[in-house]
């Protein structure tokens, strides 16, 4: 995810929303995003929900400046209501929030920081549900002799738990992650009980066009001047 080739447009993308304002990265991790586009010139401030993730951050000499605040997306909150340019959240994190609720909740806090006219981004997975087998519960998507990983769905609750298995210098280690997928229509939704409108929505980084099969998707929503 730090390749160039990857990196680079999602950089690009967002410093084009707010060239020179304010951003606000929910989920900031350890400032992959955050930093390239602090040195783009954005002032930029992150939440995120482990300490040892934002410790990690700040005690990088690139991240002087970033002001990061551990907590929870859907209620935490950074500078002033109505302080930010943009709000963004990358790489399926708005996923890791397990309860519908939650999640719009967390679409309601982005509002609540953005000033009017401000943008809300979200890059978000499709799951590929139209490969599942009938009755099927799970589907891998990658095989490789020293890496088997697959998704299993709980398709009545929206919940997909993805597993993950390898084997390193004869050693093997199992990692699964639990999320709630969201179809972009419900995304919508979500916005629009926060006040805010799509404007924008694209199969990628580098503005593919999105459509019927497409496999992820990067949306902008506005909040109201």
């Amino acid at each position: 995810m730090f390749a160039p080739e990857v990196l680079g447009p999602t950089v690009d993308f967002l410093a084009g929303l707010a060239p020179g304002g304010r951003a606000l990265e929910f989920a900031v991790g350890t400032g992959r995003v955050a930093i390239p586009l602090r040195e783009r010139g954005l002032s930029v401030a992150g939440i995120e929900l482990s300490a040892p993730m934002a410790d990690a951050l700040r005690a990088k000499p690139a991240a002087a400046g970033i002001e990061v605040v551990v907590g929870d997306m859907a209620t935490a909150t950074a500078g002033e209501p109505g302080a930010f340019d943009l709000v963004y959240v990358v790489y399926n994190s708005i996923s890791n929030v397990l309860v519908q609720a939650e999640q719009v909740a967390v679409f309601r806090n982005a509002a609540r920081h953005l000033r009017p006219g401000g943008r809300f981004v979200v890059e978000l997975w499709i799951p590929d549900l139209r490969r599942l087998p009938p009755g099927a519960l799970g589907q891998p998507f990658h095989l490789s002799e020293n890496y088997v990983a697959l998704d299993t769905y709980d398709l009545l609750h929206q919940q997909v738990v993805s597993h993950h298995y390898h084997v390193e210098e004869g050693k093997a280690g199992v990692f699964r992650s639990r999320h709630r997928f969201i179809w972009p229509s419900e995304l919508d939704l979500m916005g629009e009980l926060a006040g805010l409108r799509l404007a924008e929505r694209w199969a990628d980084w580098k503005r593919t066009e999105f459509t019927a099969e497409s496999h992820s998707h990067v949306s902008v929503w506005v909040k109201a001047e």
